[in-house]
């Protein structure tokens, strides 16, 4: 990976049309984002490689697509209430509000967003003196106290009187566990099995900072594995494999650029918990957590609705509550390490300088991009425009008449096209089309008759 700054990847976003600050003529709002046309066909590519990988590959896993609204108490048996909360400060000086743990961390000292109160105090006020606030470099601060992340709703509480507040999910597996017993009823799956969502999860952020890595509206890719208890920690291992894997071969990480990061204090919820982090410009960060639950959210939901969500075997004959593998990850925080990953600036022999997006053609927004070399040509526009109504009907394709051909080049390697084709008078002349490598810059003459048979053999 080239040496790369977060400017250059915000930069690269707005103007090729991959990310927008939301609302923006406006004025903004603060840790909101919008996809822009080449951003939605990243993160849709991005959803269907994990569908693919898991849904459709394994034979034990479903789908689901459970609501963003849910019952109250489904965030009283979570725990989400009571526990899910972050540690606040504020800066006397400027207002800011920031996260006590992560002030610590920038000055080497480890504290953790679960610590009660007057611990995570007792260590802000013997390392206070070394502290500054990264807005306005004072040092006054509050004492420590804890926030809720949680977003609270009015949904149909039309004169405020409602006892128990509704809320926007502050994560998309609680979907999972309060549907775990109809997908068991309704279907005929037996232990071991999963279900694989894909939603919008919400949290009031304290510091929502480095662009799309944490923000207040997200999507979760979640895979919750049901197996039985006494296979813990073998399947938690086996799922710790496959998602290393999937990272290096299904999207083309650098394992370089990959490390695991051990919980040595765990959540309330779990008994072993891993992350793989990515090297980001601004340090390693989490992309992916695989941890071992137990049975803790299938028994606090039983408990709290009433309901019986144990498992009959009727092999070992007996009953019991599933245990729990879970493998998350972000699709905003894997969009981001694909454009660190992809990025690079290069100089070419003619004095210019290029940026490039490295992208595997899987997840590339655009997979082939077709020109003619002059829009002024009609006959050049014609044939160009078949040729891209053919190819587009198997792949997305672009086409581009605007502009010389060097500029159109560079538009499509910077938002990462794996392939270009311009069609020229040797296509009219001899059926011959000019197909462009992004990577290499090579050039190929390639037969319009055995053009899909070519670039399938690059892309599929």
């Amino acid at each position: 990976m080239s040496a790369i700054n977060l400017d250059s990847l915000v930069s690269l976003c707005k103007r090729r049309g991959f990310i927008y600050q939301s609302s923006e003529i406006y004025g903004g709002l603060a840790a909101i984002y919008d996809y822009g046309p080449y951003g939605v066909e990243l993160a849709n590519n991005i959803k269907q490689l994990w569908w693919k990988d898991l849904v459709y590959q394994y034979d034990n896993i479903v789908g689901l697509d459970s609501a963003i609204f849910m019952h109250p108490k489904v965030w009283q048996a979570s725990g989400h209430i009571a526990n899910f909360s972050d540690p606040l400060v504020e800066c006397r000086h400027c207002h800011s509000r920031l996260r006590a743990d992560e002030l610590l961390a920038q000055i080497g000292v480890e504290a953790d967003e679960t610590m009660p109160e007057d611990t995570i105090n007792k260590i802000f006020d013997d390392y206070r003196h070394l502290i500054f606030c990264p807005d306005c470099g004072q040092q006054d601060f509050t004492a420590v106290r804890r926030f809720n992340l949680l977003i609270q709703s009015n949904l149909g509480d039309f004169i405020g009187s409602r006892s128990e507040p509704v809320y926007l999910r502050g994560e998309t597996c609680q979907g999972i566990y309060v549907n775990y017993k109809n997908i068991m009823d309704s279907t005929r799956l037996q232990l071991p099995f999963g279900i694989a969502q894909i939603g919008k999860a919400f949290r009031n952020e304290i510091t929502a900072r480095q662009f799309i890595f944490r923000t207040r509206e997200f999507e979760q890719m979640e895979l919750q594995y049901f197996i039985r208890p006494t296979e813990d920690f073998e399947e938690f291992n086996k799922w710790k494999e496959r998602r290393w894997n999937y990272y290096i071969h299904n999207l083309g990480i650098n394992p370089d650029n990959l490390r695991w990061h051990e919980h040595e204090k765990l959540a309330f919820y779990a008994k072993a918990a891993f992350d793989i982090e990515y090297k980001f410009p601004f340090g390693f960060q989490e992309i992916e957590g695989i941890h071992a639950r137990g049975d803790y959210d299938l028994k606090q939901h039983q408990k709290f609705s009433d309901v019986k969500l144990d498992y009959y075997d009727p092999v070992a004959d007996e009953t019991f509550i599933p245990h729990i593998v879970e493998a998350s990850s972000g699709v905003g925080r894997v969009f981001l390490m694909l454009l660190a990953e992809a990025y690079y600036e290069e100089n070419l022999p003619d004095g210019s300088k290029r940026i490039v997006l490295r992208l595997k053609p899987a997840v590339a927004p655009i997979k082939i991009a077709v020109f003619p070399l002059l829009r002024n040509r009609p006959e050049l526009v014609v044939k160009a425009k078949t040729i891209f109504d053919q190819l587009k009907l198997q792949w997305r394709c672009e086409f581009d008449d605007n502009g010389n051909i060097g500029k159109r080049y560079r538009r499509q390697d910077e938002i990462g096209t794996p392939y270009s084709i311009t069609v020229d008078f040797d296509t009219l002349d001899k059926n011959l089309v000019t197909v462009r490598d992004r990577d290499s810059m090579k050039q190929e003459s390639i037969n319009v008759d055995e053009l899909i048979a070519y670039l399938s053999s690059k892309l599929n």
